[in-house]
């Protein structure tokens, strides 16, 4: 369960530090922005009551702008995960002018450049051991706004029926492809090891390991459609 404003707390007899008065928007941002370093930094054990203390407010100042820390932690997803998706990049993915392969590659060029950040990479990981909702939520829409549309994009490709159901072993498949690209920043942000390939030949090497076993697996698929 999460803090929740105190009815009484020695923290709340401080008086912020005084400086130009800010606009409400301005303020609340302010938390937001150093809630992310905070939390990237701490994980989510971290408490509200750490946070005052490094931004030189009190408490319940956090707290009259955010309810509850549930609160808080909602709107660093919306900051950190959704504010920065592209919805471009789902047209893109399914725009045929181009092959599949060059618009993988497009995607994943632009994708990781928004998530391969150290802030991005550790609230994902800290949210995930304190079992927040976060992942689910961010997973659930890399699911339906990029694997699910790639899946009916290779359909048209490999000259699978337009009306075919996308199974679970081709999302399978897409999540071993997105996960191989999203380790290259695990391994970057979390362990601090930066690899000799390169994130952009990372990439393409995920994406042409991909392809490879995605010849055999529809190849099998439409013997078993005659």
């Amino acid at each position: 369960m999460m803090d929740s404003p105190p009815a009484t707390d020695v923290l709340s007899q401080e008086t912020p530090k005084r400086g130009k008065r800010r606009a409400p928007g301005e303020r609340r941002k302010e938390f937001v922005d150093k809630a992310i370093i905070f939390f990237s930094e701490v994980g989510f054990e971290g408490g509200t009551r750490e946070l005052a203390k490094r931004l030189g407010v009190t408490q319940p100042l956090i707290y009259r702008y955010f309810p509850s820390k549930d609160d808080l932690i909602r709107e660093v997803y919306e900051t950190v995960y959704i504010s920065r998706w592209e919805d471009q990049w789902t047209t893109d993915l399914t725009n045929r002018d181009s092959q599949v392969r060059d618009r993988l590659i497009a995607f994943y060029d632009s994708y990781t450049k928004v998530i391969f950040t150290r802030e991005w990479m550790r609230i994902f990981f800290f949210a995930g051991l304190k079992g927040l909702d976060i992942n689910k939520w961010y997973v659930g829409r890399v699911r339906e706004r990029v694997l699910i549309p790639v899946c009916r994009e290779l359909h048209h490709a490999f000259g699978i029926s337009p009306d075919a159901e996308i199974t679970d072993e081709e999302i399978d498949l897409a999540w071993t492809m997105h996960g191989g690209i999203f380790y290259h920043g695990i391994r970057k942000h979390i362990y601090m090891l930066d690899g000799g390939l390169g994130e952009t030949l990372q990439v393409e090497t995920a994406i042409d390991m991909f392809f490879a076993g995605l010849e055999k697996f529809y190849a099998e698929r439409k013997l078993k459609q005659v």
